[in-house]
């Protein structure tokens, strides 16, 4: 069936709009929080390791915390025509960041280091494929050309796989990539794109990671960790027994804030991709699964904005913000409880990590604005892109 253009005519007494969703602004403020808190919890083993001031990782993170509600706020006044206008410039801009990367940093480097500060590429990769992506496929949408190959999926493969060679071959960064991908997938699932279609498509995508992980010798290594962490746990499988240490030993309530063992060095990257872990230890099961919590109550509010945008493209940017924190946060949680390989990603606001923090706070700045466009009641004559979640 397909797709008609967006539009509502009802009349003011049958459609009123929301106020911007407080409950997203809630969850998102109480996730910064937790993450500042254990930051500051673990800043006394980091010091003690790298050897810097004792506030500096607290500042650092504060500081990237400043600047992503600055652009939380910005993006959270700007229009769709604004988003129309910026695509393109951010499209150059994150193809200089990449080229970057190769001239000042070299092959399989994933920053851009420039004095004492540092630029990760693919966070701004992933915001700009949740404006250019939802900017195409809401074209697309508009003359009902969303399940047509040739003027959609082709041009989708195009991108993805110009993407790949600078994300995967170049900088090596297989887990970026993936995200990125499900950015993608979860766009094309909302336009209605046939099921068949993205079935295809993921089961290439598969195939195709499935040689990415063979053909560099630390993602087989990884792999094979995942299948049997026990089996070498002074060697490959090193950094999956340090997590699965580290999360056991927590128990039911945790170790406390204070009291961490494998934050001073036994846990590889304990302020960054294993946060989760050091998080764990110290809050235990219960704290866990607030946080769990913290992160559902979030997409949910995403998930409530999806079905009630004004517009298809406005739609789509919500699904691929969505798409990235869900699996983002899937993959961080899963490869420290062993439920999935390790992969090197960040957890959403709770890591140590500038751009990840901006940019992730300026993606949602993108669906609050949306939340305060949203109608409560809605004409029967409307698109049916959204017939997935009646």
């Amino acid at each position: 069936m397909r797709i008609k253009r967006n539009r509502y005519r009802e009349s003011p007494e049958s459609s009123r709009r929301h106020r911007p969703d407080h409950v997203l602004l809630v969850a998102t403020a109480l996730l910064l929080g937790l993450g500042i808190v254990l930051l500051v919890a673990i800043s006394p083993a980091l010091t003690e390791q790298s050897g810097v001031s004792g506030s500096y990782y607290i500042w650092r993170q504060m500081l990237a915390m400043l600047i992503g509600l600055c652009l939380f706020f910005i993006c959270s006044k700007l229009s769709l025509n604004s988003l129309r206008i910026l695509r393109w410039p951010l499209v150059i801009l994150s193809s200089i960041a990449a080229i970057m990367v190769v001239v000042i940093s070299g092959v399989a480097f994933r920053w851009i280091q420039i004095g004492g500060l540092s630029f990760q590429p693919a966070e701004l990769i992933k915001f700009t494929i949740v404006i250019v992506g939802a900017m195409f496929l809401g074209d697309r949408v508009s003359t009902s050309e969303h399940t047509n190959s040739k003027k959609t999926l082709l041009p989708i493969a195009i991108g993805v796989s110009a993407v790949a060679f600078v994300i995967v071959i170049i900088e090596r960064d297989l887990g970026s990539m993936v995200v990125m991908i499900a950015i993608i997938l979860a766009m094309m699932f909302i336009a209605n794109v046939p099921l068949h279609k993205l079935a295809l498509v993921l089961v290439a995508l598969i195939a195709l990671g499935g040689v990415a992980t063979a053909s560099q010798q630390y993602r087989r290594d990884r792999f094979y960790a995942f299948l049997n962490p026990e089996k070498d746990c002074t060697s490959t499988g090193y950094h999956a027994c340090q997590a699965l240490i580290a999360v056991g030993s927590g128990g039911i309530l945790g170790l406390g804030v204070g009291n961490s063992v494998q934050a001073y060095g036994y846990l590889p990257e304990a302020s960054n991709d294993s946060i989760f872990a050091i998080y764990a230890e110290k809050f235990g099961f219960v704290g866990s699964a607030v946080l769990v919590g913290l992160y559902g109550l979030l997409f949910f509010r995403i998930l409530a904005i999806i079905r009630r945008a004004p517009d298809n493209t406005s739609r789509f940017i919500a699904a691929g913000t969505l798409g990235w924190l869900g699996v983002q946060t899937l993959i961080n949680i899963g490869a420290m409880v062993g439920l999935l390989p390790l992969k090197g990603i960040t957890l959403p606001f709770i890591s140590y990590g500038g751009t990840s923090l901006m940019f992730v706070l300026a993606a949602l700045g993108l669906v609050y604005r949306i939340s305060g466009e949203t109608t409560i009641r809605r004409s029967l004559t409307q698109t049916s892109v959204r017939k997935r979640y009646a």
